[in-house]
């Protein structure tokens, strides 16, 4: 059987499946894409595939899956694709929050950055991804991925959830991270990823029909506010995300890190 794999389809995640689906890697998965990655998570709970592109969230609930070192979809500061909206209101006056649940891991840092920094929890109301439904049933909305690119800066308030974690943390933060069934990686996920990048003009232009940016906005978004490696400040923000997330009580406790190997036949 050939390996299976599963990703959402957003933007910040083409370069990572980019090969998969028209480079040196395609025909040899099978690909399942989705819009929500969450789905991700839970077909790799399932043992439904063999890796996923998971919200990082996840890794500490989901048994026996191994990280895939050095990939991921982070930020060191502003990510542009994760953020708090208003109607205008600063966040210290929001008393509701609409969660967009299509990533727990976003999810989870937004409940840490209120109760943790802010020093407040606001009434948290689980929602679909639609902006004005959100700001017309609650004070803020969570919104993530495509959808938070799409948004109008001189309509709302925006706040980047990448750019406040730093803020208040010094720290980077990885988002999603290709998590494996196996301790020997099914794929050289680094490789992909490295011709994924390569093809960014592509990539831009496959998009451009679907999210009202300019051809320079999306550069911009997947060559600087994306970052697709994970460095010392990154894994030092993944660390602390989970342990504030055991000390507020969103996990029981913190599963330590689990790195898979990569495929002996693709080491040098």
């Amino acid at each position: 059987m050939p390996t299976r794999i599963s990703a959402s389809s957003y933007l910040n995640t083409a370069p990572l499946v980019w090969s998969f689906l028209y480079g040196r890697e395609h025909g040899k998965v099978e690909m399942i894409l989705d819009n929500a990655p969450a789905r991700s998570a839970e077909l790799l709970a399932r043992g439904r595939v063999d890796a996923a592109l998971v919200p990082v969230f996840a890794y500490q609930s989901i048994d026996d899956v191994y990280l895939v070192p050095d990939v991921c979809v982070g930020a060191i500061d502003r990510v542009r694709s994760v953020c708090l909206v208003t109607k205008g209101e600063e966040l210290t006056e929001v008393r509701s929050v609409a969660l967009d649940n299509s990533s727990r891991t976003s999810v989870a840092l937004t409940k840490i950055i209120f109760r943790e920094f802010l020093g407040f929890e606001p009434e948290w109301r689980p929602s679909e991804p639609d902006i004005n439904a959100m700001l017309a049933a609650s004070d803020c909305a969570l919104l993530i991925g495509d959808p938070a690119l799409r948004l109008s800066q001189t309509d709302h308030r925006v706040s980047d959830l990448a750019g406040l974690w730093n803020r208040f943390t010094g720290l980077g933060f990885v988002f999603a991270m290709w998590m494996s069934r196996t301790d020997v990686s099914p794929v050289d996920f680094a490789v992909v990823r490295d011709e994924g990048l390569a093809h960014v003009d592509e990539i831009i232009g496959n998009y451009m029909p679907e999210i009202d940016l300019t051809r320079n906005d999306m550069r911009e978004y997947l060559t600087e506010n994306i970052r697709y490696g994970v460095d010392e400040k990154m894994r030092d923000g993944m660390e602390l995300y989970f342990e504030l997330a055991r000390k507020h009580q969103l996990i029981n406790e913190v599963k330590p890190l689990r790195f898979c190997r990569s495929s002996p036949a693709k080491q040098p």
